[in-house]
């Protein structure tokens, strides 16, 4: 049994492209600007709302589009908070609380205005709360002593990806089938997903937690 707890880095979830030259360039001139990691994080909020507010307008060919557009830009913010925090040296006391709060805002708009399109709310609402769920199994295991999980598999990431590739499939589909199967089936694929993906978290938070024991 040991004490040893788990490193700031150690909780941050694994990105590759934090390696990538132009990533690490416009960190560096988020850093130089002196915006605050926490700004940046209250800005993804911004963007999930007018994502959100684009896809309710399923109807047009564009709603779903900048849907699309704003998921990419809030999961910029989520990465270039953490490179101006912890590599740029501007970590602030309310950090955590900034980086942690604001992204489940987000998901929840995503995910519930997913829903409404899709044309079944209550699995929108359904997907978000399992989505927070799968954020608080994770944080839960670091209040235990624990590294935090990030594995899927329906972490933010793939929550993310498999909208932003509903939202691009989506305005194809309402035009050539006049359906819209692929959003009902991504707004399912992510609850399942986040049920799922509690599941295997809390599994190995049990794991640990006996070995350590």
């Amino acid at each position: 049994m040991t004490d040893t707890q788990p490193s700031a880095a150690d909780n941050r979830r694994p990105i590759a492209a934090r390696g990538n030259v132009l990533v690490r360039r416009i960190a560096a001139m988020l850093v130089r600007s002196g915006i605050s990691p926490n700004v940046i994080s209250v800005i993804s909020v911004g963007f999930a709302a007018a994502g959100a507010l684009a896809l309710l307008h399923i109807d047009s060919p564009w709603g779903a589009l900048l849907c699309a557009v704003a998921i990419q830009l809030r999961l910029l913010c989520n990465l270039f908070d953490g490179m101006v925090a912890v590599e740029g040296g501007r970590q602030t006391v309310t950090g955590m609380l900034y980086n942690e709060v604001p992204d489940r805002i987000a998901d929840s708009v995503f995910i519930v205005a997913l829903g409404v399109a899709a044309g079944l709310p209550w699995l929108g609402w359904l997907g978000a709360l399992l989505a927070a769920l799968t954020a608080y199994v994770r944080t839960l295991g670091g209040a235990l002593g624990l590294k935090q999980d990030f594995r899927g598999p329906m972490a933010k990431p793939h929550r993310m990806a498999l909208m932003t590739a509903a939202c691009v499939i989506a305005p194809l589909e309402l035009h050539f089938l006049h359906s819209r199967y692929g959003l009902i089936v991504a707004a399912a694929v992510i609850a399942a997903g986040s049920a799922l993906t509690c599941a295997t978290r809390l599994s190995a938070i049990t794991r640990q937690l006996e070995q350590r024991a």
